[in-house]
């Protein structure tokens, strides 16, 4: 994070310099995905970092975060969003393909800023492969 501060780069231009999304950039950045070498190691020359830094995007990382209700507003508001549609969403997906889930596996997300005269609105687009449940 010192490193693209100081480079003053966006995730748009280090999504680019990788060759991937930039909400799957910044996760790796965060710690919450793996990057294969190769895109590791373009992260890291964007970045002007070390093989260090190259071979620590690559760890397959223990997924954790703090179940503590998030402070931030912005967080707080996707954390609000889920409690109170999730059930909804829940349910509507579960009428129309069945008992199962949404992967966070197999899945992409990504962010646009749609302008309105209202003002700017933020469009987040989940999209994620159906996982029936299976019985045995």
């Amino acid at each position: 994070m010192a490193a693209k501060a100081r480079l003053n780069l966006s995730w748009d231009s280090l999504a680019d310099a990788a060759e991937k999304a930039p909400v799957w950039v910044a996760s790796v950045c965060y710690g919450m995905n793996s990057a294969p070498a190769d895109v590791a190691a373009r992260i890291c020359k964007a970045l002007e970092l070390g093989d260090d830094v190259a071979a620590a995007l690559t760890v397959f990382p223990t997924k954790a975060w703090d179940q503590a209700i998030p402070q931030d507003p912005l967080i707080y508001r996707l954390y609000e969003l889920v409690g109170v549609y999730g059930p909804t969403l829940k349910d509507v997906i579960q009428e129309k393909f069945g008992d199962g889930i949404m992967s966070a596996i197999d899945f992409s997300m990504h962010v646009d800023k749609v302008e309105d005269p209202k003002g700017d609105r933020v469009l987040v687009t989940l999209n994620g492969k159906f996982l029936p449940y299976r019985s045995w």
